[in-house]
């Protein structure tokens, strides 16, 4: 990809090459046309898709994984070895929990939302010989760190931000309500622990696609279907990276383009009535490209409309 080759599309001009039905080819031909016209690969894969709708969407080279972060190593190396320890077997129960979760997917069993499961239960407020122990006190326990200095350990990692501890109160069979003490891993916690377990970096999602805040809030009006969602339905800070005609900041990049406002006219087209939010064919080209790439990604996020 060349000057030459450049102006000629830019011209409207028929530009000759062996490669242009390969979808990994364009995907290098829209990193480099993004570099060349010094915006985002997002940009380029929306125009691509805007104005060759029938064409398949160009595949972007994988981004090369990296070793962690230095600030992971060092939140791991600030942390004793019981801290250390601690830290590691909340992921791995956490990561155990995702697979129970993904199992009951696949056999089509109702799983709760990941802000629900992720709190994994750390311990019962009831003798322990009437309620045992949790799965996490239990892997403790053949660490042999699990004791009476549990709760400072968890409020320590809780000060580092590296996890989030909550209480709530559940119902045990033979004993009644008894308070339960709930422990979250954060983002930060989980860099620290795969630095500090010597495991590569969670790959970053691709350039092209969005966040789960911002897939959710797509999908949320998409599912209104051709009634669309009341404009007061939708606010917030995704309009600005969603919505026609709004960008993140004055001198940023416009939004994605992915959604619109939308008059809704009284009988007679008299007046408006009100405004609603419409997926626009972008949008919609958007979520039926990459569906079962969101699905993957985002598997508690909510389905698409049929």
């Amino acid at each position: 990809m060349d000057a030459h080759k450049i102006r000629s599309l830019e011209r409207n001009r028929r530009v000759s090459g062996w490669n242009w039905r390969k979808t990994e080819c364009t995907g290098r031909l829209v990193q480099q046309l993004a570099s060349v016209y010094e915006v985002p690969v997002r940009m380029v894969m929306d125009a691509w898709m805007r104005t060759r709708p029938a064409d398949e969407p160009p595949r972007l080279p994988e981004r090369e994984r990296h070793g962690p972060p230095a600030s992971a190593v060092e939140g791991w190396e600030g942390l004793n070895d019981r801290q250390q320890v601690y830290l590691g077997e909340i992921l791995r129960d956490d990561r155990m929990t995702e697979a129970e979760m993904w199992m009951r997917r696949q056999n089509e069993v109702t799983v709760p939302p990941a802000r629900q499961w992720r709190k994994l239960p750390f311990a019962l407020d009831a003798p322990a010989e009437v309620v045992g122990h949790t799965r996490l006190q239990q892997r403790l326990r053949s660490a042999g760190v699990h004791d009476r200095g549990a709760g400072a350990t968890l409020h320590s990692l809780e000060r580092l931000k590296l996890i989030k501890v909550t209480r709530d109160r559940v119902e045990v069979p033979g004993v009644g309500e008894v308070d339960r003490t709930l422990v979250e891993i954060t983002r930060r916690g989980r860099a620290c622990a795969r630095a500090g377990l010597g495991e590569p970096a969670e790959p970053a999602p691709p350039a092209h696609l969005l966040s789960e805040w911002l897939w959710g809030a797509l999908l949320r009006v998409a599912a209104a279907g051709p009634e669309g969602l009341h404009e007061s339905e939708l606010t917030g800070k995704s309009l600005f990276y969603l919505a026609v005609g709004y960008r993140p900041k004055r001198q940023s990049h416009p939004s994605r383009g992915f959604i619109e406002l939308r008059p809704r006219m009284a009988p007679g087209d008299t007046h408006v009535l009100e405004y609603r939010w419409h997926a626009t064919a972008l949008g919609q080209q958007h979520i039926a490209a990459y569906l079962h790439v969101y699905a993957e990604m985002y598997p508690d996020a909510a389905s698409p409309p049929q």
